[in-house]
């Protein structure tokens, strides 16, 4: 099965239809908001967020709701405990976060284990975006459209509380709910994730496009287009890898962004290892003369 076979199924399949039209959106909304958090220095909590969403969903489907609510619940609860637990003892940020999502994720397994259900615990864990619902799918268009609006409305917000909070708070703003409201946006962008990587992989889907545009741009506005760009690309050639080889969805769209990190990690123009060998090469021959 080459290309040609892929855009005919994908014409015919309007399983296939609902497949890459999720997995663009989601690698648009894990791109946006990744930047922002591996510029906070937040991947660790990205981690944790993925993670701790699990609970929320498996109640949610043991109760036959839907588990964007559960998910959100669980992953807000998840944020502020972390925050609590760091501000009230001597245990630092990382060691709480380390506690907190652990706990919450063994917590789900626990949930998944009565349920008495293996298949439905690896199609969270791992996500299965071919079998993607219509409910679904307008869930990752609703959080996506709000993802999108919310950067564009507080942009110049973000921007100074990411790069200067210093300079935010002399000018009246809440960085600690700054913060708190990106948790719930990172919560949401992990459950629209579920499907298409699962709780496992989200968080490389959070990081790798934002840290292949990193490598690439020094601009914000700039590395937000690219990184969302590089979710778009990792989307859909994973999801042609996955559907022409047999192989698993998530892990495929991960591994074609962990591909476009690696080359934009060896032949950026300005940060590339090679590049940067070659440079030092020349600097030592011409001292050498």
């Amino acid at each position: 099965m080459n290309m040609i076979d892929f855009f005919e199924a994908l014409f015919q399949y309007e399983f296939l239809q609902k497949a890459l039209f999720t997995s663009v959106m989601v690698g648009v909304i894990c791109g946006i908001v990744g930047c922002f958090i591996i510029l906070r220095g937040m991947s660790l909590m990205g981690d944790a967020i993925s993670h701790a969403v699990l609970p929320g969903v498996a109640i949610s489907y043991m109760l036959g709701i839907s588990f964007f609510f559960g998910a959100v619940i669980t992953g807000v609860l998840t944020a502020i405990g972390i925050g609590y637990v760091s501000q009230n003892s001597r245990i630092k940020h990382d060691m709480a976060i380390g506690i907190m999502f652990t706990s919450m994720f063994a917590v789900g397994i626990v949930i998944i284990t009565l349920m008495k259900s293996s298949a439905d615990l690896y199609h969270i864990l791992f996500g299965n975006v071919l079998a993607v619902r219509m409910s679904d799918m307008w869930i990752t268009v609703g959080i996506g459209v709000l993802v999108i609006g919310l950067v564009t409305l507080f942009y110049k917000e973000l921007l100074v509380s990411t790069f200067d909070p210093t300079m935010a708070q002399s000018y009246g703003l809440p960085n600690k709910w700054i913060h708190y409201a990106l948790m719930v946006v990172l919560t949401m962008v992990t459950v629209a994730s579920l499907q298409t990587v699962g709780i496992v992989l989200v968080v490389a889907m959070l990081i790798t496009p934002a840290a292949t545009a990193y490598l690439l741009t020094n601009r914000l506005s700039v590395m937000i287009y690219l990184a969302a760009f590089f979710g778009i690309i990792a989307s859909v050639l994973g999801l042609y890898f996955s559907f022409i080889y047999n192989l698993a969805s998530g892990a495929t769209i991960v591994l074609v962004s962990a591909s476009m990190f690696a080359m934009a990690f060896f032949f950026s123009p300005s940060q590339g290892l090679v590049w940067k060998t070659l440079k030092a090469r020349k600097n030592r021959a011409e001292l050498m003369r």
